[in-house]
């Protein structure tokens, strides 16, 4: 079967699942209505607060859901009645399988226990006495029902009172009320009631009270006091609450298990006292008390505060030594006469492997197109000195080849490295300094490393880094990471005469290889939601700066070097450089949703430098970039490459890129997810470089976007996503202004195939 006559027998499949999801009649049982939904139509008062949320509340009431419908018609009922018929045959037991969908009939509506609902929330939101009818409209084959609703007004909250006495629960809750979010004037609501009962229990559990339930609580109301339908809201524990839920508790002993297993022996172990808290462990100890110490929260003598409870348990898991982390409350027998109870805190910690070993082999795709295998073996032992430290070693072997290039030759390389971590589960600093982190502890992270790079037929690379300072998460959501020091020396060694031809032609490239030395300081910020999947609307956003050049200029002047633009004899980097990345998430399900995002960051030279260093600059295009394009193929600006060949790989990138993206994501079958999509961005130069004519930015840079669309596979499971996408670029900024559209798309002719359908194969989602 040839490509058109492929093509033709789906159009006709498709034309035939089209014209069937319209003639669905002939299926349905004489005696049954396809349930085709409900409508409700709602007489009430003018100026009602809130109305959508307790309007979608109602909606949200109408079960079963109706049959799906695509563009007006039954396809999914449709692939389920042809997949029941005797003998479905192959394609329609498969659409049935797959989209098929079971027929919801007037039968499976339970239209009076459905009006019984409506009534109850209109109660539940203040509409007292209203009143629900409904309707079943039919024709022959189909039946909706139409609900009535007559509302009468809401009764609104006029005053709120506590009954109370003189005990210390009594006390904290008159306290608490102050700031209720009830609030006079608003219309009774029951989830308000049940949202001011949880915010009492969770305020209560940090004043002491241990055993507190919210159902503890009871709202009773008054309408008698009115005739314009307000309430008088009256709050109290209810009678049947128990004794030790309405009593404060105070921790008496704090005692913490180091290394505790389930086979431990308590009456073998040594005991050491530190803030009033019981270290107990085996001598000699695994873990310094004096350093696990700083991250307990509780303090022997204070009531119990659910907080500081929960953030000692991440703060404790958050060292990275400990499997499991248990905080458990034991009641004591003691009451005082005022009926304060105490509690007996055991803090159990269960230690990880102190060393590790760990052989991985890994296949790895790279947002430059390099793809290849890697081996790594690293080494790990964790509480290094006793005190939480990591240090990891890792020494790596990879080789990479550049896939999916076109027209441009194969880049191939060697990598060779070494790298070192260790990391202290504090603030390490030359002054003591007292973390005031409540969520987490900032972590001190020390690196060093090298790294040994054979480009293939242009250059050896070898390179040393190494970085000091501190990450740490304030928040579940917020990640921050400050490295004071970061430095990174790279010497270019036995360069090719292809390269050498390629440094050559562009003095700007040849600089930004021979600044071999950066010495700066990085900082990262970012705000991630995106790992909630119960969002409807969630938002990633993430900042970089790189600032270098300034430390390392400023010394020289206090030393008076001779020659300023060098640092021990090496050239080194000025420039400070910035970006920007925001996603949003739009989710319609788990698995269908549409993914956004836009990045913008700039690199501004100054001093010794022209341009970034090469390994600091932005390119564009490629599987996590601009999808139509090539890795590298798009920009700096209009720029026009003479030919596709692996020089064009280092000339196209530049100091400046901004870039937009837009996706549907939804599921196919099982593992497989499906996306449509669509890229627009660019690379620019700060400085003119005559060999890259039209590469530096202007007020002209919108029209120099390159825009492209396509559609993706995605293999999803569990822990890895194997991407493959195929776009095509509807604009090429390279192309003489007018002719930068594409105005005709020649899918049935190879060469324009060749040149314009591009494939993206990677591991993971673009963003």
């Amino acid at each position: 079967m040839n490509y058109r006559t492929f093509s033709s027998s789906v159009l006709m499949m498709a034309l035939g699942v089209l014209i069937g999801g319209c003639n669905i009649n002939k299926f349905i049982p004489e005696d049954e209505l396809l349930y085709t939904g409900a409508e409700m139509k709602v007489d009430r008062p003018q100026g009602v607060q809130d109305w959508k949320s307790v309007e979608q509340e109602l909606e949200s009431l109408f079960r079963p859901e109706p049959n799906t419908k695509i563009l007006g018609m039954y396809i999914p009922l449709w692939a389920h009645y042809k997949g029941a018929q005797q003998n479905p045959g192959f394609i329609n037991r498969f659409l049935k399988n797959k989209i098929g969908e079971e027929p919801v009939y007037l039968s499976d509506v339970n239209v009076p226990q459905t009006e019984s609902l409506l009534l109850n929330r209109l109660e539940n939101n203040g509409f007292f006495y209203s009143e629900v009818d409904s309707e079943i409209i039919t024709d022959p084959h189909k039946a909706a029902v139409e609900y009535a609703l007559e509302l009468k007004e809401p009764y609104t909250v006029r005053e709120l009172h506590y009954d109370h006495d003189s005990s210390r629960l009594d006390r904290e809750i008159q306290d608490l009320l102050d700031e209720t979010e009830i609030k006079i004037g608003d219309r009774f609501q029951l989830t308000d009631l049940r949202a001011e009962r949880q915010r009492l229990d969770e305020a209560l559990k940090n004043r002491g009270f241990y055993n507190f339930n919210s159902e503890f609580l009871i709202f009773e109301s008054d309408t008698n006091q009115y005739e314009d339908r307000g309430a008088n809201l009256f709050l109290r524990p209810k009678i049947s609450a128990p004794t030790e839920g309405l009593q404060p508790y105070e921790i008496r002993d704090i005692r913490v298990y180091p290394n505790y297993t389930l086979d431990s022996v308590e009456e073998t172990r040594d005991t050491t006292v530190i803030r009033g808290i019981s270290f107990i462990q085996d001598s000699p100890v695994s873990f310094r008390p004096d350093r696990l110490e700083q991250y307990i929260l509780l303090n022997k003598g204070e009531l119990y505060n659910a907080d500081r409870s929960r953030l000692t348990s991440n703060r404790l898991s958050g060292i990275g030594n400990y499997q499991y982390v248990n905080i458990r409350y034991a009641e004591t027998d003691s009451v005082t006469e005022d009926g304060k109870r105490f509690l007996d805190a055991n803090i159990y910690l269960s230690p990880l492997n102190k060393r590790s070993v760990r052989v991985e082999l890994q296949g790895v795709s790279k947002s430059n197109n390099f793809a290849g295998p890697a081996l790594l073996l690293s080494y790990r032992n964790r509480n290094l000195f006793r005190g939480g430290e990591i240090l990891n070693i890792t020494g790596k072997f990879a080789y990479e080849t550049q896939i999916a290039s076109g027209e441009r030759e194969g880049l191939s390389s060697f990598e060779l490295g070494l790298k070192g971590d260790l990391i202290f589960p504090r603030v390490v600093f030359p002054i003591p300094i007292k973390e005031r982190f409540a969520y987490s502890v900032p972590k001190t992270k020390i690196s060093l490393g090298t790294e040994y790079q054979d480009r293939r037929g242009l250059y050896r690379l070898n390179s040393v880094s190494a970085t000091y300072g501190y990450f740490w998460n304030a928040n579940r959501f917020v990640y921050h990471e400050i490295n004071p020091i970061s430095i990174n020396f790279v010497n270019l060694s036995r360069t090719s005469p292809v390269f050498e031809e390629i440094l050559e032609n562009n003095p700007f490239l040849r600089l930004s290889f021979e600044q071999q030395f950066i010495a700066g300081v990085t900082y990262s910020f970012a705000y991630n939601k995106l790992m909630d999947v119960e969002r409807t609307h969630s938002i990633f956003f993430g900042a970089n700066l790189d600032l270098s050049g300034a430390g390392l200029n400023l010394l020289n002047e206090l030393v008076g070097s001779d020659n300023p633009n060098q640092f021990l004899g090496f050239n080194y980097a000025q420039y400070n450089k910035g970006d920007i990345d925001f996603r949003y998430y739009l989710r319609f399900s788990e698995e269908s949703l549409i993914a956004a995002r836009l990045f913008g960051g700039v690199g501004l030279p100054y001093g010794n430098s022209v341009s970034l260093p090469f390994v600091k600059q932005f390119f564009s295009g490629g599987p996590n970039s601009v999808r139509a394009f090539r890795i590298r193929s798009l920009g700096p600006g209009s720029y026009v490459p003479e030919t596709a060949d692996v020089g064009g790989f280092f000339d196209q990138a530049g100091d400046i890129r901004i870039e937009g993206n837009i996706e549907y994501r939804f599921p196919i079958a099982s593992y497989f997810k499906g996306a449509l999509f669509a890229d627009a961005g660019n690379v620019w130069l700060v400085n003119e470089n005559e060999a890259l004519p039209g590469g530096k930015f202007s007020s002209n840079w919108l029209r120099e976007l390159g825009v492209g669309v396509g559609l993706g596979l995605r293999v999803d499971v569990d822990f890895f996503v194997l991407r493959f996408d195929l776009a095509t670029p509807l604009r090429k900024p390279y192309l003489p202004e007018g002719e930068r559209w594409e105005r005709s798309f020649r899918f049935d002719e190879g060469e324009w195939r060749s040149e314009n359908l591009i494939f993206n194969f990677a591991i993971g989602y673009p963003f």
